[in-house]
């Protein structure tokens, strides 16, 4: 029987302790071999432990963004549209006095009410006493009118559906009816309609448009509102107008306006996805894009909406055919295949991904001083800068820029390559700090002109009301409903940029519109939405611009 013992682990027998070199050798061999599977195991240890900590990221920041509050400001009016009323009521906010009576006192300050309503027209409703009525309850000599008293009130007339019928006149001469062979036909003068052989009128069409793409009201719900006021109209009734009035009328605009984009240097763009039924070729869950560009700062502004099948580089660089400039996106790898245009990174892109990096961290963590709080701290200090700026001129910008924020960013990237060698590039960290890396020169580039903004928050802030528009009507019919829908929103937020009322300005351009020279570029250019010969009905009070900029 052969006698064994153990060495580390390893069964030798007796007999081999008398040949050393060769046990030696044996020996050593296993342990390498040993140590290769140990290092191997914890190489597959350690990425299942970061495959882990990614899933609970990945769960954590899901569970934020299902049930947490957002980073970003929400509007107060959609925290809860059902009790609205009770969530935002509060009986101790006292309404703004106004003192108004006869004899012209006046205070020295207007208040907030007056200011609310001294751009609405004025309905007066007297009450006074009877001619027998008029007598002293003491004395029973003869009362004269002292002074008023003033209490105001905002009323609200709905909607009123009436037929308009255009009556024109044609006139014809007896004397030739008597004498000649022919008779001469004179038509009195009458404006063309909107659609003819329809009974579509251009307020009825501003409506239904304003409406749906201003107030995000599908037409099946304003078929059973005019149904309530009266008149029973068909969605698809309404669905041709709106399609056959965007596209040639409100097309002619957006042509035009899209002529004026190109003309600009500095661009802003972005995307978001569309559901369209009857796509030919294509299943009806198949996601299609609706793309959005948009002007800078500089000039009237111009938001302008395009529905295409796919997010393919095609897209843009056939839409911006033309434009050299500045193109500002959120780092969308499409735009990189754009020619001849300098791309502007987004920083509040980058901000968020640290923000995520922070809400993906343990509760336990989320206290501590982190890494991803260095990076996020870094980007704000960037935006605090900007806001230092605000009002600043193009110039000193961009100086300023140059000695404030120039320093920080090589800080902050000397500090970005020194996490990215221990950091794992698939968690939620390491993924905004890829981002930074991949995206700075794009990033910098705002560095280039005083002009230049640091976030692309402008172009999001635009294609948010189609994004709330498809939360109501979720998807598109048809190719032609979502090229229609992109020229109302366009010319309807171009609008809204210009403080123009939608409603106001669309109904003009439906009365216009079939009564001018399409093809005259200046008949045209005095319908666009900056241009200073619109009816002042269709502007927006100055007060509300103010305070609506602010």
């Amino acid at each position: 029987m052969v006698q064994k013992y153990r060495f580390y682990g390893i069964i030798i027998p007796m007999n081999m302790q008398d040949n050393s070199a060769q046990t030696i050798e044996q020996l050593n061999g296993q342990l390498l071999l040993q140590n290769d599977k140990i290092l191997i195991l914890e190489q597959q240890n350690a990425e299942l432990n970061a495959r882990v900590k990614w899933y609970e990221e990945q769960y954590r920041l899901g569970r934020q963004k299902q049930f947490g509050t957002s980073s970003e400001k929400t509007s107060p009016e959609q925290i809860n549209l059902f009790n609205e009323a009770e969530d935002i009521a509060d009986p101790e906010t006292k309404e703004p006095d106004i003192e108004t009576i006869t004899y012209k006192r006046k205070k020295k300050q207007p208040g907030q009410r007056a200011d609310k309503l001294k751009d609405l027209p004025v309905e007066v409703i007297e009450y006074r006493l009877e001619e027998h009525e008029q007598v002293c309850p003491c004395c029973q000599g003869t009362l004269h009118e002292m002074s008023t008293q003033i209490r105001q009130e905002i009323k609200v007339i709905p909607a009123q559906v009436k037929v308009v019928q255009h009556v024109q006149y044609i006139y014809a001469c007896r004397q030739c009816e008597k004498e000649n062979i022919t008779t001469p036909i004179i038509k009195a003068q009458m404006p063309e309609p909107i659609l003819p052989g329809s009974l579509a009128s251009p307020s009825i069409v501003a409506y239904i448009m304003d409406q749906k793409y201003t107030n995000s009201m599908p037409l099946y719900r304003q078929e059973q509102q005019l149904s309530r006021l009266g008149i029973e109209l068909s969605r698809q009734t309404m669905a041709n107008w709106v399609l056959n009035v965007a596209d040639p009328w409100l097309k002619i605009i957006y042509d035009r306006l899209h002529e004026e984009l190109l003309d600009r240097d500095i661009l802003h763009a972005d995307e978001t996805t569309l559901q369209v039924l009857k796509e030919p070729g294509r299943s009806a869950e198949t996601k299609s894009y609706m793309w959005l560009y948009r002007t800078g700062r500089d000039g009237p502004p111009i938001v302008l909406y395009e529905y295409q099948t796919t997010r393919a580089s095609k897209h843009p660089d056939r839409f911006l055919s033309g434009f050299k400039g500045y193109l500002q996106t959120d780092g969308y790898s499409a735009y990189g295949k754009l020619t001849g245009i300098t791309l502007v990174g987004c920083w509040a892109h980058a901000r968020r991904k640290f923000t995520e990096a922070l809400k993906a961290l343990p509760a336990a963590q989320k206290d501590k001083p982190v890494a991803a709080s260095v990076g996020l701290e870094y980007c704000n200090r960037l935006f605090a800068i900007e806001r230092q700026l605000k009002d600043v001129s193009d110039k000193e910008r961009y100086d300023k820029r140059l000695e404030k924020s120039k320093p920080l960013l090589d800080e902050f990237y000397i500090w970005l390559k020194k996490q990215k060698q221990q950091t794992l590039p698939k968690s939620t960290f390491g993924q905004a700090i890829t981002y930074c890396l991949n995206q700075w020169d794009c990033l910098n580039s705002f560095l280039l002109d005083g002009r230049l903004e640091i976030d692309n928050n402008r172009a999001e802030r635009s294609i948010k009301p189609f994004v709330i528009g498809r939360k109501n009507w979720l998807f598109t019919n048809t190719p032609r409903g979502a090229r229609g829908s992109a020229i109302i929103y366009s010319v309807i937020e171009t609008a809204k940029e210009n403080n123009l009322k939608p409603y106001n300005y669309m109904f003009y351009l439906f009365e216009q519109l079939p009564n001018v020279d399409t093809g005259d570029q200046a008949a045209i250019d005095r319908l666009l939405p900056w241009s200073d010969t619109l009816p002042e009905e269709c502007g927006m009070p100055q007060e509300n611009i103010t305070s609506s900029s602010s």
